[in-house]
């Protein structure tokens, strides 16, 4: 059996104590800083968790200023065409909790926020994020409770925007592959791979 870590200490004993600036980072709103940060960032990754406690990790993309900060303590994530599972709207309205991480492209640091959830369906907020004429049906809601600048260690360690150090993807299967042996579909796999393209090209607002 593995040997297992239960307590803090037991960590603590591993990897020391908090570095210098890391237990002073956290704040509970949104400054000018992380206002700039999520204004500039094309990319989020919003975390949220369903009633019986599964996770689920959603990527989230958009032209820049797509993200709105309403006010120091309120964030705004539009939604957009894909695959209407609705796991992170269900897992709102169950558990109204989510996170958020933000990245800029060519930036190591990420930007962090949590807080409360909710959604809208709110018409003039709706309308200012309207990208190539299409307005979304709704957005989420980030009540903020928790804002803080994150080190780019993570981002150095996997040469993210480094792409002269990129591995190959020979040998990755493709989506469509994917789908039709997980799902056990009928469908051809080049057929599913030609039909998703084409849905990516053409609905993504």
């Amino acid at each position: 059996m593995l040997d297992r870590i239960t307590s803090i200490s037991e960590i603590r004993d591993l990897i020391g104590e908090v570095k210098y600036t890391q237990d002073t980072k956290c704040i509970d709103h949104i400054d000018d800083h992380c206002r700039a940060w999520i204004e500039r960032s094309p990319f989020l990754i919003l975390s949220t968790y369903s009633q019986s406690g599964q996770i689920d990790v959603a990527p989230k993309g958009d032209p820049q200023g797509a993200w709105k900060v309403l006010d120091e303590n309120t964030i705004a994530i539009p939604d957009r065409p894909g695959n209407n599972r609705a796991d992170t709207f269900q897992n709102i309205l169950d558990n109204p909790r989510a996170g958020l991480l933000f990245m800029v492209p060519n930036r190591r640091e990420v930007v962090r926020v949590s807080g409360g959830a909710s959604l809208t369906r709110d018409p003039a907020l709706l309308e200012t994020m309207t990208v190539n004429g299409k307005t979304p049906s709704l957005a989420i809601i980030v009540h903020v409770e928790e804002a803080m600048f994150h080190c780019g260690k993570a981002v150095v360690r996997s040469n993210l925007w480094s792409p002269e150090r990129w591995g190959p993807v020979d040998g990755l299967p493709t989506y469509g592959e994917a789908l039709v042996d997980h799902g056990k579909l009928s469908i051809a796999v080049g057929e599913l791979d030609e039909g998703l393209r084409e849905h990516e090209a053409t609905t993504l607002y």
